[in-house]
């Protein structure tokens, strides 16, 4: 993620599990971009907002091909 040009709208938090969890910190807000990611591009991340992850979004991990297209719906829709 650091060398993505959307790096600056999104830390994620390490992890040792199938997923990573990511803290929003664009204005676009979590549920906006997991909306766009759905409906633009045919990819689920699961948003966040109770009292602990407010504004958290979760990637699952998929294979190489899914982080691939993980990768360019992020570029789109944190680029727009």
């Amino acid at each position: 993620f650091r060398d993505e040009p959307f790096a600056s709208s999104l830390q994620p938090h390490s992890s040792a599990a199938n997923f990573i969890l990511c803290k929003v910190l664009s204005p676009m807000g979590g549920k906006a971009i997991k909306d766009q990611l759905m409906t633009e591009h045919g990819i689920m991340v699961r948003h966040y907002s109770t009292k602990l992850l407010d504004n958290y979004i979760r990637i699952s991990v998929g294979t190489p091909q899914h982080t691939d297209r993980l990768l360019d719906g992020l570029r789109a829709v944190l680029s727009s």
